[in-house]
């Protein structure tokens, strides 16, 4: 393996941004809180590597935790950003391309007639809670432990990704009010889910999860979990929410249910609301929400639930976001990723398993986690029950020798098309050495 590089730019970076940023970081996903040390400093992107401010090259495979699944720096976004620019960075006005990636949202995403474009996932998982109190006019949210769907207080509660990872799941400032309506269950336990119902099911507004989690790291739903949820909430007159934010366009053109489908896991009948972000802006912030016409009419000011943004449906990231998807329709990566991705798991399997590592490789198309686990993840009690610590020193062995992995071991990581298969092998040697390095600490 290589000498470990040198980070002093990096160090002087964080530096000066602990100054005046809180922690040095805009979110706490970006801050290495879970494996020690301090954060690299990125100065640029290519395909599938990063390049940062030190010159050290790594290959990536957190791709902006999701939106690059075109790789970094695509010719088609790249030259989509251009002339968006060129033409205005911002309106506050409708534009015509809004139109256009609303009806492409529509065409490809099951169950979803109209669509309301905001400014990321955080505000479309606050709109559609709202709207689905709104529509419904109850209060109660269901929501599981483990699934993160941005820093909405009342949805702040047993909250995974960065959440989970700074140990803060009920955050400060959080009131104990905007909480009370919110009803916290395990991924996977029917059992719980019904038993909510049957207490509380005339005041339930919505279910809200994530179809595949990669907020914990990736979780597989059950078919008795998606069945149970989309037959209970019918019957309680509730919504069925899925977040897609991470999963959307990102396992299959039709996301996460065309992908269950796939596996015979997912119900005849869909969710009620879609909630998407991530890939749709192809790297710049975008966020959505939509669902049924009749639902999604009673948002102002087509009806009464109100929600609004200055920079919504802006025109430089509607531009890059069409350009993503436009490019993914013509190429339907999706076979190839989700080999290329089942490749690079199969191969850490055997690496770990020849080191006698207890893990568990779990993937979902193009994304994937290892967890240092000696039983398969299903929830977010089991996640819990990771090898923190172990998880740490493979990630400071990879990115020492040149692979850049989420800093959790509660998050996702991704493959994008650039990842071909002298990266793979590449990644995998260095793995190699990895598992061996971490065995003699």
């Amino acid at each position: 393996m290589n000498p470990t590089p040198s980070w002093q730019r990096s160090r002087e970076a964080y530096q000066r941004a602990t100054r005046v940023i809180p922690g040095g970081v805009n979110s706490p996903a970006r801050a290495f809180g879970a494996v020690g040390g301090e954060p690299i400093f990125i100065a640029r992107g290519q395909g599938a590597y990063i390049w940062d401010l030190d010159g050290n090259r790594y290959i990536d495979y957190v791709g902006s935790w999701g939106p690059l699944i075109l790789g970094h720096a695509h010719p088609a976004v790249l030259a989509a950003i251009e002339e968006a620019a060129r033409l205005g960075t911002s309106f506050g006005a409708p534009t015509e391309r809004e139109t256009e990636l609303a009806e492409l949202i529509c065409q490809a995403v099951p169950g979803v007639e109209m669509v309301r474009l905001v400014n990321s996932g955080t505000e479309a998982a606050m709109s559609a809670i709202r709207l689905a109190r709104g529509f419904t006019g109850r209060d109660r949210i269901v929501k599981f432990a483990g699934c993160y769907h941005g820093h909405v207080d009342s949805l702040l509660v047993q909250a995974g990704s960065s959440a989970t990872t700074l140990g803060v799941p009920n955050s400060p400032g959080v009131p104990p009010g905007c909480t009370s309506d919110t009803i916290c269950l395990q991924y996977n336990d029917v059992t719980a889910l019904e038993e909510a119902f049957r207490q509380y099911g005339a005041t339930i507004a919505a279910v809200i999860l994530e179809p595949v989690v990669g907020n914990m790291g990736v979780v597989m739903p059950t078919r008795e979990f998606l069945h149970s949820a989309r037959d209970i909430t019918q019957r309680y007159g509730a919504l069925l929410i899925y977040d897609e934010v991470m999963t959307g366009f990102r396992l299959a053109w039709g996301g996460a249910q065309e992908f269950l489908r796939r596996q015979q896991l997912q119900p005849k009948d869909g969710p009620d609301l879609v909630i998407l972000g991530k890939i749709i802006g192809g790297g710049l912030p975008v966020g959505a929400y939509g669902g049924r016409a009749e639902i999604m009419k009673k948002v102002a000011p087509a009806g009464p639930v109100f929600q609004a943004g200055t920079l919504s449906g802006n025109p430089v990231a509607v531009a890059c976001g069409l350009a993503t998807l436009r490019e993914l329709q013509k190429l339907q990566p999706y076979n190839l990723l989700e080999q290329q991705t089942r490749r690079l798991c199969q191969g850490l399997s055997e690496l770990a398993r020849s080191c006698h590592i207890p893990h568990q490789l779990q993937q979902a198309g193009s994304m994937w986690t290892l967890f240092f686990n000696d039983q398969p993840v299903t929830d977010y009690r089991r996640a819990l029950q990771s090898d923190t610590q172990r998880f740490a020193r493979f990630f400071w062995a990879m990115l020492e020798h040149g692979v850049y992995l989420p800093c959790s071991q509660f998050e996702a990581a991704f493959v994008s098309i650039a990842h071909d298969d002298a990266i793979v092998d590449q990644t995998l040697a260095i793995a190699r050495e990895a598992f061996t390095d971490i065995l003699s600490l």
